[in-house]
């Protein structure tokens, strides 16, 4: 379908596409970016703004040293960790006992929560933000595949 009218707008703004232009543009429709008004991108963005809200009002860490104190403390009802970082290094932090595990963000998308480039490893409290973090990102989790995260959601 995205090839008949690719073929059709260019014929009428004068430059007619080839039939291959035209299927290989109707190909493409796989590589595309997501738009950012799509459901998960939505949804991204509303997981790391309550993320950063939390980080804001000290309900949240990142990084390796901070989240294993907090871990080590009893602190962390949350463990967070990138889908895209590296299995070892996530295996050496465990799900705080009777708390949850989110591992289908990347690190990307950790990082904007915490104004950073990247994070791997970060944890929340307990308390209201982390119940919506959690929450959040469950309704995120339906919408992707994810292999690193081994579905882990009770400690």
């Amino acid at each position: 379908m995205l090839a008949i009218v690719y073929k059709r707008l260019g014929e009428e703004w004068g430059v007619p596409p080839s039939w291959d232009e035209c299927i290989a543009y109707g190909r493409s429709i796989g590589d595309w970016p997501a738009f950012a008004d799509t459901v998960e991108a939505l949804l991204v963005r509303r997981v790391v703004e309550l993320i950063s809200l939390a980080r804001k009002s000290g309900e949240a860490v990142a990084g390796y040293e901070k989240v294993k104190a907090w871990l080590d403390r009893e602190e962390a009802w949350v463990l967070i960790q990138a889908a895209d970082g590296s299995g070892r290094g996530k295996s050496k932090l465990s799900t705080p006992h009777f708390g949850k595990y989110v591992g289908w963000l990347s690190a990307d998308e950790l990082g904007m929560a915490f104004g950073r480039q990247t994070v791997i490893h970060a944890a929340l409290a307990s308390g209201g933000l982390g119940k919506r973090v959690v929450e959040e990102a469950q309704r995120l989790r339906g919408l992707r595949e994810t292999d690193g995260g081994g579905g882990r959601l009770e400690g």
